[in-house]
């Protein structure tokens, strides 16, 4: 399927456009950290599919792919375009990736839910093939055990997730200076990196799932107790001077393209929360 991309939302405007795995025993264990590959993947569904294919995969996929050594790290509504599901995966490195995805899409759960899920696709080929940035850069998952098989309510918080695309030739470049200038200022503001990643330029090695090839980016991800100190964090963050002087257009010098700023609430059983 041909893959679309839609624009940032309005506090991504704000704040950018605007300024000038495991094995399956570790992949359950509450107190792991994830992983050195990470799938960031944007399902563009049909209009009103997202209740019906989020409770889908809470019912029915999460488990799977842990047993097969898959950590499924989070799953997401995008609070400005409510027909995107959006959802992070881990590997404990690329060979346990082919492995793991093998075990799980040829699976007879999968082959008998497969039809009734992409039922609801428009689109899911938006998937960026990710590495931790540093060697502290991975998502830590201690303390966020996931919700049992049947929570229907979904927990407080809000994820916001940063892609900022890149020239691959400036791509250590920009690292280097988001590690100097753009971590502590955000840090400054109340938005505690959770983690930060960078493409991972290996091959996809699990062609039925294509991925975003042919571009670098440098994604970061945050977490926030409510969606109303996350927003204001951000909405605070653009009105200083070091924003507005600095920050904001060096990082507009340095884009190689539009970023996205995903501002995500957790479903039910999502691990990664605020």
């Amino acid at each position: 399927m041909k893959r679309t991309m839609r624009g940032i939302g309005p506090v991504a405007a704000a704040m950018l456009a605007s300024s000038a795995a495991a094995t399956p025993a570790a992949a359950a264990d509450a107190t792991a950290s994830c992983c050195t590959v990470v799938e960031l993947r944007q399902y563009a569904l049909h209009p009103q599919r997202f209740e019906p294919f989020a409770q889908l995969f809470e019912r029915e996929f999460i488990e799977p792919q842990e047993a097969a050594g898959i950590t499924v790290i989070g799953q997401f509504r995008n609070l400005d375009d409510p027909d995107r599901f959006v959802w992070l995966r881990g590997f404990s490195d690329m060979a346990s990736r082919a492995r793991g995805l093998g075990t799980f899409y040829d699976s007879a759960l999968w082959k008998s839910l497969r039809d009734e899920a992409n039922a609801s696709f428009t689109d899911t080929d938006n998937v960026l093939l990710l590495r931790p940035a540093s060697g502290t850069g991975s998502i830590d998952l201690r303390g966020l055990p996931r919700k049992p098989a049947g929570t229907a309510a979904d927990p407080p918080g809000l994820i916001v997730a940063a892609v900022y695309p890149v020239d691959g030739a400036d791509a250590d470049e920009f690292k280097r200076w988001f590690d100097r200038d753009m971590r502590p200022a955000l840090q400054q503001a109340g938005i505690h990196i959770a983690g930060w990643f960078e493409t991972d330029p290996t091959p996809n090695n699990f062609p039925r799932l294509p991925v975003r090839e042919g571009e670098h980016v440098l994604v970061w991800i945050a977490r926030f107790g409510d969606r109303k100190s996350g927003d204001a964090a951000l909405h605070d963050l653009t009105r200083t001077p070091l924003w507005r002087n600095t920050l904001g257009p060096g990082l507009q010098r340095r884009l190689h393209g539009t970023p996205q700023l995903l501002r995500l609430e957790p479903t039910a059983r999502s691990r990664l929360r605020g």
